[in-house]
């Protein structure tokens, strides 16, 4: 038997829809403490000391965290290439407005110290807010519009046509999504600060940590109420489905309707999980910035993040990219994947370097860990930021 063999077509399949899962969310966590610090800058911080506080806490590491992001479009690119090929093209503007913001963040970071004028550095400042919140805005929309259906088509010989427009991509629904994504990445970078800064910094910190988690406990009910009242069209296979099958998204029926992104809660219902712990993080982010529990606070964050994330996947399971305009050419974990052999050579791959990945994170963060004070920004003259 040849050794990719070994393991069942439609099982590398469900682990590499499980390990998609894991690159995004672990790019939520880490480089989203990261763009939630960036957003809160001009805000949490009123003098340029304070503010090269606050960009020292993340400083040593951001650069690291966004490899999560690389892994993520990597990933996507090997194990679902149909899925690339038409989120990159659909969403083409989108991206491009994502990567420009990208771009600038890190020469934000470089430049701002540059030069001591003021007017320099503010302007530098408000680039990294740019950088910082565009994405996170971006990327919940982009959710948002794939929860709702993305507007293909596929022919016969499986080319695509997109019919949206840029615009097109904020409705309400995807807005709100957006609003969501920010305020959780910003109520996660409030965590940041409350645990690496202090004084007057980590307190305004609190207070936005706190706005943001209110605010991202009533968008998510609202987002989930609008699910299951059906304003919300989820998607349903209607036909029988070979897991073990080639790539083929048109080798299926399928169907647009109210409440169906439900069906997979009632079939199992321990999925409800997800979404609750969602909503435990929230809360628990909101009641534990009251207190001095900081370390606690950190991993209670993580989890709200764990649980949206989760409640988005779970929640279309299979499906990882509905077509609005044609059910049946949406694509599936079952029906967009790359061949056999290319996701067991991944999988091989990802496990031998995936832990070291991990532990080198792990290292770095103990390395790098502690307070950032004013007292150490002044004595420190060598600092980068």
């Amino acid at each position: 038997m040849v050794l990719y063999e070994m393991i069942d077509y439609s099982v590398l399949k469900m682990i590499w829809w499980l390990l998609l899962g894991v690159l995004l969310i672990g790019f939520a966590v880490m480089d989203g403490f990261d763009m939630g610090v960036g957003a809160l800058l001009p805000f949490v911080a009123d003098t340029d000391i304070e503010r090269r506080v606050v960009i020292n806490t993340i400083g040593p590491t951001w650069e690291g965290n966004q490899v999560w992001f690389i892994l993520g479009g990597g990933a996507i690119f090997a194990a679902w290439p149909p899925l690339y090929a038409i989120s990159f093209s659909g969403f083409y503007l989108a991206m491009f407005v994502v990567l420009a913001a990208m771009i600038l963040r890190p020469v934000a970071f470089k430049y701002r110290s540059k030069r001591p004028d003021p007017a320099w550095r503010n302007a530098w400042d408000w680039a990294l807010f740019t950088g910082s919140f565009v994405p996170a805005l971006v990327f919940g929309v982009a959710v948002g519009n794939v929860m709702l259906g993305v507007p293909f088509t596929l022919d016969n010989d499986l080319r695509m046509t997109y019919e949206g427009s840029f615009f097109g991509l904020f409705s309400p629904y995807s807005v709100l999504c957006g609003l969501l994504s920010v305020s959780m990445l910003v109520m996660h970078g409030s965590v940041w600060l409350v645990m690496r800064a202090s004084g007057d910094i980590a307190m305004r910190a609190r207070r936005f940590g706190t706005f943001a988690a209110m605010f991202g406990l009533i968008l998510f009910a609202l987002g989930g109420y609008l699910v299951a009242s059906g304003y919300v069209e989820g998607y349903r296979i209607t036909s029988e489905i070979d897991p073990n099958m080639q790539a083929n998204p048109l080798a299926k029926e399928a169907i647009s309707e109210g409440g169906a992104w439900l069906y997979n809660y009632t079939v199992h219902p321990i999925l409800w999980l997800a979404p609750a712990f969602g909503f435990l993080g929230l809360f628990g982010t909101l009641v534990l910035l009251q207190t001095s529990l900081e370390l606690l606070i950190f991993p209670v964050s993580k989890m709200a993040l764990f649980g949206i994330i989760s409640t988005v996947g779970v929640s279309m399971f299979p499906f990882i990219l509905p077509s609005s305009v044609q059910p049946e050419a949406s694509l599936t974990v079952w029906d967009a994947s790359s061949s056999h052999r290319t996701l067991f050579n991944m999988l091989v791959a990802t496990v031998i370097f995936l832990p070291i990945v991990l532990a080198y994170t792990a290292w770095v963060y103990k390395v790098l860990w502690g307070k950032v004070d004013e007292e150490t920004i002044e004595r420190d003259n060598h600092t980068a930021y």
